[in-house]
């Protein structure tokens, strides 16, 4: 689907819909297409879910997901969906949220390893220092997409490492 952030393939699984798989043009891998079958009915619900998105009407997600990874990527992948639209975090603050405070390097690569990029919005985890840091669209996309959030919902541009902090030190 064409979308503000460029060309978006989705893959989803046959028997029931779910969303498998959001890759941003250029495709990274050549497997992103490979046992594909073009089938715009399966993924209809997705696709409309994310125009609304993209338009400013959705702030979240209702769709059947089914990210492939390890049992911590998908604790991870979990807590992300979990952070509210238009606010960040940070890798330790999600790591700390997990109840593995030393693990944010670790949170850092699963959450590079989020295969349904925007709909489990890993672009909301930005760096201890407040910077963007990596993101699998590329960096301007995660700034597109901050940047979206805000303008959509000005008054949640608290970020939520901010509150997860308050509330861990007192």
């Amino acid at each position: 689907m064409d979308s503000p952030v460029g060309e978006l393939l989705l893959r989803g699984r046959a028997d029931d819909g779910a969303l498998v798989a959001l890759s941003m043009s250029p495709w990274r891998r050549s497997s992103d297409l490979s046992g594909c079958v073009r089938d715009d009915a399966a993924l209809a619900d997705s696709v409309t879910q994310l125009r609304e998105y993209f338009a400013g009407t959705r702030t979240a997600f209702d769709l059947q997901l089914a990210p492939e990874g390890t049992p911590f990527q998908q604790e991870v992948w979990r807590a992300l969906q979990a952070i509210p639209y238009g606010t960040t975090t940070t890798y330790g603050a999600l790591a700390h949220t997990l109840g593995r405070p030393d693990a944010a390097r670790a949170v850092g690569l699963a959450n590079g390893r989020n295969p349904i990029g925007i709909v489990i919005p890993c672009h909301r985890v930005i760096g201890a220092d407040g910077t963007l840091t990596g993101y699998g669209g590329g960096l301007h996309r995660k700034r597109w997409l901050l940047d979206h959030e805000a303008a959509v919902r000005p008054e949640a541009t608290l970020p939520l490492f901010a509150t997860v902090l308050a509330t861990t030190a007192g």
